[in-house]
């Protein structure tokens, strides 16, 4: 199978940083924290069709297909004109937060996961209208994840966890054992590196909110949070986080992970290489990216598909991710749009957007049809039942990027992993969580 690259590009631009910037500056001024923020006791959306006119925004290469899905929902939906505006990847933060300051928002639009707390926070968008769809069809993390007081702003559009990716024959031939919990991690390791591997293990070494988001997954594993549940307080300092960061830098210390690298583009060129022969918590994409750079087949060859490996309490947790659709409170067409999402979201639309984009569902039902198989799409199809959120705040871009920093000292500065951490709760107190 495959996995489009873009789903992994957004994670590289600078645009979260300008949406949470925005979204501040829009609480401060022009639109107010109440203006526009609804109750949560939305209408109800009925069973007639859409009609009139639905504009939509979409981003990156995932808009390009979209018009094949138009084509479909209008087809029981005879009396709808949906007009599309393809907006360059890089601008949609900016002119969106701009069209909501001025009144002039489309009637839909899909947000991925990274954006949508920083969206939110503008007080821009409606909830989602009650019984438009059963959350409970969704897969938490995914539905969580545009959830805020209890209230829903995003109905999800497509998901996906990341795994353990391992090179199948460089264990085999180090007689090693794919790692099912931290202490088989380090056993991995060591022979792996004991038969010629120069890293055994890729991390995330880019000391940014990425690296601070394996570590919150790493806390989790070890029944760990950067946040409380009511995401109101800062749980970066907590001893189960102290532990995980611990174990992280360890790796690195003990010479079984790089400080240095890879950086991101460079994961493939590496375990290519054999310079690593696994990647923890490795999103779902590079499926596609190794046939790119090898050659139809050469991933079925040498890559295999785990779950992460379980930390000491025997929890689990994955890094995850996707896009939903949200509709801007001033939307002229509310009722199309929501239908719209509606429509998206019923298994059968959610398999054939899959078969179109290779996105993955994020409705569990969908995952029953057979195009859903397969070694890779069943791993994260179980990772997805413990996915780990970033912490679903307009400032988590500013607090993880501080985090990345601590760790970056524990790594190379000697700074104790406690040390680290209390730092960056003490400037995480004082960022605060947006709300």
């Amino acid at each position: 199978m495959s996995t489009p690259v873009s789903s992994r590009r957004r994670a590289m631009l600078l645009g979260t940083t300008l949406v949470v910037a925005s979204a501040l500056l829009l609480t401060g001024c022009g639109r107010s924290a109440d203006d526009g923020a609804p109750s949560g006791d939305a209408a109800t959306i009925d069973a007639e069709p859409a009609t009139g006119t639905l504009d939509v925004w979409t981003q990156g290469a995932d808009g390009a297909k979209l018009p094949e899905m138009f084509e479909e929902f209008k087809k029981d939906n005879p009396d709808v004109t949906i007009k599309m505006t393809e907006v360059p990847e890089s601008e949609f933060q900016s002119k969106l937060t701009a069209a909501i300051t001025a009144g002039t928002t489309p009637d839909l639009l899909y947000a991925f996961t990274e954006t949508q707390s920083a969206l939110i926070a503008t007080g821009g968008f409606d909830a989602v209208p009650d019984g438009l769809v059963d959350s409970a069809d969704f897969y938490e993390s995914i539905w969580n994840n545009s959830v805020v007081d209890d209230v829903a702003y995003g109905v999800p559009w497509y998901a996906y966890a990341n795994v353990f990716m391992y090179r199948k024959d460089l264990v085999e031939a180090a007689g090693a054992e794919v790692p099912k919990d931290w202490e088989g991690v380090v056993e991995f390791a060591e022979k792996l590196k004991a038969d010629g591997v120069e890293y055994p293990l890729s991390l995330s070494a880019n000391y940014d909110q990425y690296t601070a988001q394996q570590l919150a997954v790493i806390a989790a594993q070890n029944g760990g949070a950067m946040i409380s549940d009511d995401l109101q307080t800062w749980t970066i300092d907590s001893p189960e986080n102290v532990e995980a960061l611990e174990f992280w830098a360890g790796l690195m210390k003990d010479g079984y992970a790089s400080q240095d690298g890879p950086a991101f583009l460079d994961t493939v060129p590496w375990m290519t290489q054999g310079k690593n022969a696994a990647i923890w918590d490795g999103g779902p994409w590079f499926a596609s990216w190794f046939d790119d750079a090898n050659g139809e087949g050469w991933g079925a060859e040498h890559i295999g598909y785990a779950l992460n490996p379980l930390g000491p309490t025997g929890d689990s947790g994955s890094s995850m991710g996707g896009g939903s659709w949200m509709v801007p409170s001033d939307s002229a067409n509310k009722d199309a749009a929501w239908k719209f999402t509606r429509w998206m979201s019923e298994p059968a639309q959610q398999v054939q957007w899959y078969k179109i984009f290779k996105n993955m569902p994020a409705v569990k039902a969908a995952w029953d049809d057979p195009a859903l198989t397969g070694d890779l799409l069943d791993v994260v199809r179980e990772s997805l039942e413990s996915g780990v959120n970033r912490p679903a705040v307009s400032t988590w871009t500013q607090v993880g990027n501080m985090i990345g920093q601590q760790m970056e000292k524990v790594v190379r500065g000697g700074v104790s992993a406690k040390d680290a951490l209390a730092d960056a709760q003490k400037q995480a107190e004082q960022i605060g969580t947006g709300h």
